[in-house]
């Protein structure tokens, strides 16, 4: 088979399953509770300060860490259920040269990681620009802001749902794999931050925030070729194993 025809084959296996559905119903909450926040939310002092400026409306509608989270989590549980259930063994039969079934594979989770990223930032746009016809502000968020919110998020998702996928591949098993998941990306950044306090401009979250251009611990392309090298480890690692290792 051809390259993009097993990209298609592992995105259509992704869009006949229910996961996707449950995914949007969790990036349909947030944005409801987001919105719910807006509405009655305050801060210390009894106002509505968080989302009286421009920069604070860009701050609460970051949803860049967010969409590489939640894409992490669909990523590792998209990959590792395959394993799990042995579906992947037609598609090893079907591509013997496994290197290019897992490389489909994790192009197309990629890229249903920057779609849930892409339609999560602007499910929480609606949401908040819906709420704010309720309080005494508008929506203050420029063309430019509301493009670098969605690439941001994009981008961060795809490089979270890569980071899952490539440690699906590596740990197939899906409990464990959410496991090795949340070590990764909630456990083992504020150990690290702990040990060496630089750290903390280089864990997910400040690299996400800076990308939405609501941080600036780090450069821009600092910040995104750190997200690339995040996932592109295990993902690059998962290639090499999954043509050494038993399937069953």
């Amino acid at each position: 088979m051809t390259s993009i025809r097993l990209v298609r084959a592992e995105l259509r296996k992704l869009t006949t399953t229910k996961m996707p559905w449950a995914f949007l119903a969790v990036l349909v909450t947030i944005a409801g509770i987001t919105a719910v926040a807006v509405i009655v939310g305050t801060d210390a002092d009894g106002s509505k300060a968080f989302i009286s400026t421009a920069v604070d409306q860009k701050s609460l509608m970051a949803f860049a860490y967010n969409g590489l989270m939640i894409a992490g989590l669909f990523g590792a549980i998209a990959v590792a259920r395959e394993y799990g259930h042995d579906t992947v063994v037609p598609t090893f039969l079907i591509e013997p040269r496994r290197h290019r079934a897992v490389l489909a594979q994790l192009v197309a989770v990629t890229l249903a990681g920057a779609l849930l990223g892409f339609v999560g930032t602007a499910l929480t746009m609606v949401a908040v620009s819906l709420s704010l016809t309720a309080t005494d502000f508008s929506f203050m968020l420029s063309a430019g802001d509301v493009t670098q919110l969605l690439a941001a998020s994009s981008f961060a998702a795809a490089t979270g749902a890569l980071l899952g996928a490539g440690i699906g591949t590596l740990v197939r098993n899906t409990g464990g794999a959410v496991a090795a998941l949340v070590v990764i990306q909630f456990i083992a950044p504020p150990l690290a931050v702990q040990l060496m306090s630089e750290a903390i401009s280089w864990v997910p979250g400040t690299l996400a925030n800076v990308a939405s251009g609501v941080a600036d611990d780090v450069g821009m392309a600092a910040s995104l070729t750190a997200m690339v090298a995040w996932a592109t480890v295990p993902a690059i690692m998962s290639i090499f194993v999954a043509q050494r290792r038993d399937v069953v």
